[in-house]
């Protein structure tokens, strides 16, 4: 571990000239791409130093009490052992970590699709309620939030949304949300008080750069039809609502949100082509093996992750056996309690896998 820490610092050394390099500060997506590299590398480098300087005082003192002859400072020495070897316990496991292979998506932005699963007009309101959370939380994270396609009830919920969160690692901090997440409240029309238990899928999926997936104008179908409203009311009286059929592989978008056709075909081909990287990545999981699966998670969005329950102000996770009594809280989009534990998790295990 010790002999690629050193070359990674040589690496960062010559991304540091590169930097400096007017040919580089002239391509400004080169410039973008070394920047980005050795901002990753400089953590590292500061883990590492912040090591080796923690090392450096723990021989000092063990050098300490084979020379030292005073009590009070020998008590002293083993104390700032003790706290040392246990610092370098917890460096020693952080720099594994960021040693770890990177998920190439980790610093891209996401769609975030949320739909209504069993439950109604329940679910459909939980759908509003984990848009609204995740907005906050993109709030807090300075991200931008830009909703791509909506399917609204006339109750305040929505079949489904579509949104692009753009900002810092996005898909590092979310990828963990894809799959089913249970609701159990009590709903606003329920006379008896009967608590009912509803479902939402969640999705995250990395967005796609128009180099990553091209797609064949011959291979696609664009409908263009008006746009509706709840109960199905039109909305607008022109034909601005795009739907576009990806012929080889039968996925569909639609997208209604803007007035504009021209903006609506825009969004549907984002959608679109986030949808199909996200295909073939998934395709390609399918074939590696179960190790690998563990470092970059399954993705698998059909079992149940996480469950809100509002008569106890309770949310657990059931993959690391997460209970928390902060509902409120974590509506409100105070998720990285949620988040960094998950995170930790899988990090772990990917350790152990190299282990």
């Amino acid at each position: 571990m010790f002999e690629q820490l050193e070359q990674i610092d040589e690496k960062r050394i010559e991304l540091e000239s590169r930097l400096s390099d007017p040919a580089v500060i002239a391509d400004q997506s080169e410039y973008r791409n070394v920047a980005k590299e050795h901002a990753n590398l400089l953590k590292l480098h500061e883990s590492y130093s912040l090591y080796k300087k923690v090392k450096k005082e723990l021989q000092e003192n063990q050098e300490l009490l084979k020379t030292e002859d005073d009590g009070e400072m020998i008590e002293l020495a083993r104390s700032e052992i003790e706290d040392l070897t246990t610092q370098i316990a917890e460096l020693e496991t952080n720099l594994r970590i960021l040693l770890l292979p990177k998920d190439p998506n980790d610093e891209k932005n996401i769609l975030l699709e949320i739909r209504a699963g069993t439950g109604g007009d329940e679910a459909a309101l939980f759908v509003g309620d984990l848009f609204r959370m995740y907005s906050k939380y993109a709030e807090v994270k300075r991200w931008n939030v830009e909703i791509m396609s909506s399917n609204p009830t006339g109750i305040g919920g929505f079949k489904e949304i579509i949104a692009l969160i753009s900002g810092n690692q996005v898909y590092s901090k979310l990828k963990y949300e894809s799959g089913v997440h249970r609701v159990q409240r009590v709903p606003e029309t329920e006379a008896q008080g009967r608590i009912h238990t509803s479902a939402v899928t969640v999705a995250v999926i990395p967005e796609a750069e128009d180099v990553e997936v091209k797609i064949d104008p011959n291979e696609i179908r664009i409908d263009v039809f008006r746009s509706s409203g709840p109960g199905g009311q039109s909305v607008n009286t022109t034909d601005s609502a795009v739907r576009i059929n990806h012929l080889p592989t039968g996925l569909v978008v639609s997208c209604q949100d803007e007035k504009s056709q021209h903006k609506n075909k825009a969004k549907a081909l984002k959608v679109l082509r986030a949808r199909l990287l996200d295909k073939m990545e998934q395709e390609q999981h399918d074939q590696i093996s179960a190790e690998r699966k563990t470092m970059v998670g399954s993705g698998d969005r059909s079992e149940r992750i996480r469950t809100y329950n509002f008569p106890q102000g309770r949310v657990s996770d059931h993959r690391i056996n997460l209970t928390l009594y902060k509902l409120d809280n974590i509506l409100l989009g105070k998720l990285d309690e949620v988040i960094e534990p998950l995170i930790l998790h899988y990090q772990t295990k990917a350790l152990n896998t190299q282990q």
